[in-house]
């Protein structure tokens, strides 16, 4: 498999979903990468925050990795409030930063959640299959996890990457 790199969108860096990145971590060979380290604000139409870290982990995560998989526990039915302004902010890789953006083509997208609930709604994964499409990424699929104790489905979401890339 590619280069892979998980992006942990969550409010706790110790929560059940970084768990559950763990060990999707420990089964693959992956990076993580923990979006509460860094200073990114949201999406600003004048560009006033083109000097925050968004712009200079893009660049990192676009050199470096082949595959990107988003991980966000479910708050309200919808991805982590500090994933969402992360998401936002790729409005900055079409405007500002275009030839940043095109590099995200081809590139392998996939999406993890976690919740107490065994499951969440397909509509749930439409923000994340749309984002690929939109950018001209490959969408690698999608795994929710009901606890950091669920290998088997890891197992299985691994499977799913291995064949989409």
């Amino acid at each position: 498999m590619n280069k892979t790199v998980i992006i942990l969108g969550s409010s706790r860096s110790d929560g059940n979903t970084a768990k559950a990145v763990q060990d999707l971590q420990q089964l693959m060979d992956c990076d993580i990468i923990d979006l509460s380290e860094y200073e990114i604000s949201y999406y600003d139409y004048e560009h006033a925050n083109k000097d925050d870290d968004f712009l200079p982990l893009m660049r990192r995560v676009i050199g470096d990795y082949q595959n990107i998989i988003v991980a966000t526990p479910v708050y309200w039915y919808t991805m982590s409030g500090i994933l969402k302004v992360f998401f936002d902010r790729f409005s900055d890789l079409l405007t500002i930063e275009k030839e940043l953006g095109r590099k995200l083509r081809d590139k392998g997208f996939g999406a993890m959640s976690c919740s107490l609930n065994n499951t969440v709604d397909d509509v749930f994964w439409y923000p994340f299959k749309s984002t690929a499409g939109y950018l001209g990424m490959i969408y690698l699929g999608n795994v929710h996890v009901s606890s950091h104790k669920n290998r088997s489905q890891l197992e299985d979401f691994i499977s799913q990457l291995e064949k989409a890339s």
